[in-house]
């Protein structure tokens, strides 16, 4: 690789050479190592030669997911399962330096904008397959793994209230997810919005990754107001980082949005990079981290390292807590397969869909 950067830049990509650990988790072959690593170095590399005669741009990107459909006070009846029951503790040591996560989502926004812009009518369905890992202990008890199961999920694409908000298969059964009525109330349906995150609604979104910040800042702030979530509980940066991962987990989304959104991570403060990160099928690619200091726990967004593409999330203990020791696994998952559907239940192969991965 040719080193083509110089003063600055160069110490910067130095300093992030330094900062790159060989991942503690797992026994691995020297190699992978050194192609994660040298695959992040080239995207520096890129990066600086585009930038040689200005300032760096940041370009992230993202493919967003359902986001929390219980947000806003609103009583959804879900089956959030899916786990992995005996993967091996992640390494609990240092990622990458900030400036190399900024040119990491710079390159990912690059490639998502690319993307072809899909069209989603009202009456269709985004289809999401994934396969999970939860923890199925007690609130801050031991982390208790489930085993690894696959989960299938149709989410409405109706810009309209809704009270039928989608479908979730697993373990053999089908489970709407529905807004909960309470007795004697007169049924009102759910909107798009943050917490059932429709392609309309994605679409709408800005593209300006500060006005994007502020926009899931104010979208936050209104769900915790309605919660009660007490101010001193609030973390403006983990808060929104936590939300542009539930958007990456079960959504079809515009490339402009899906760009915006990198750019918007890559401005949150404490984001870095796990330079080898494992999703639940087992899929080796390059992450993109933040640590919650108040819970002691690391989140890694998993991306291909060649292509870039969204793989999966992982969640671990930083620190020995109530839930268990450093290195202990909280959570994985893995997308499968994205698609729009014309129906419940229709999947890909079987309906008329325009599949995304």
């Amino acid at each position: 690789m040719n080193d083509r950067t110089s003063g600055p830049e160069r110490a910067e990509r130095e300093e992030l050479a330094r900062l790159l650990p060989a991942p503690a988790e797992r026994d691995l072959p020297p190699g992978r190592h050194l192609h994660h690593k040298d695959t992040l170095m080239r995207l520096i590399d890129q990066d600086g030669d585009r930038t040689s005669a200005r300032p760096r741009l940041l370009r992230p990107a993202v493919l967003l997911p359902a986001a929390g459909l219980a947000l806003g006070g609103v009583l959804l009846t879900t089956l959030a399962a899916t786990g992995q029951g005996s993967a091996p503790a992640p390494s609990a040591t240092g990622t990458g330096s900030p400036r190399g996560a900024a040119v990491l989502l710079d390159r990912i926004a690059s490639v998502a904008a690319k993307k072809d812009e899909q069209k989603v009518t009202d009456d269709q369905f985004v289809y999401v397959r994934t396969l999970q890992t939860e923890n199925d202990g007690t609130f801050g008890g031991p982390v208790k793994l489930t085993r690894p199961r696959e989960r299938e999920v149709w989410m409405s694409q109706q810009v309209a209230p809704v009270i039928a908000v989608g479908l979730i298969h697993e373990d053999g059964s089908y489970y709407p997810i529905e807004v909960g009525v309470p007795d004697g109330e007169p049924a009102v349906g759910y909107p798009a919005g943050l917490s059932r995150p429709t392609y309309t609604w994605l679409a709408s979104l800005p593209t300006d990754p500060d006005a994007l910040l502020q926009r899931l800042t104010t979208e936050i702030n209104r769900d915790q107001d309605q919660r009660g979530t007490p101010a001193e509980d609030r973390d403006r940066a983990q808060d929104t980082f936590d939300t542009i991962g539930e958007l990456l987990r079960e959504t079809v989304m515009p490339p402009t949005t899906a760009a915006a959104l990198y750019k918007a991570a890559a401005k949150i403060p404490g984001v870095t990079v796990d330079p080898d990160a494992v999703d639940a099928a087992g899929r080796h690619g390059i992450g993109v981290a933040r640590d919650n200091t108040r819970t002691g726990d690391r989140t890694t967004w998993i991306f291909n390292s060649t292509t870039l593409e969204y793989l999966g999330e992982r969640s671990y203990l930083i620190r020995d807590t109530s839930m268990g020791k450093k290195g202990t696994l909280i959570n994985k998952s893995a997308v499968l397969e994205r698609a729009v559907v014309d129906a419940l239940r229709a999947k890909p192969s079987t309906g008329k869909s325009s599949t995304t991965t």
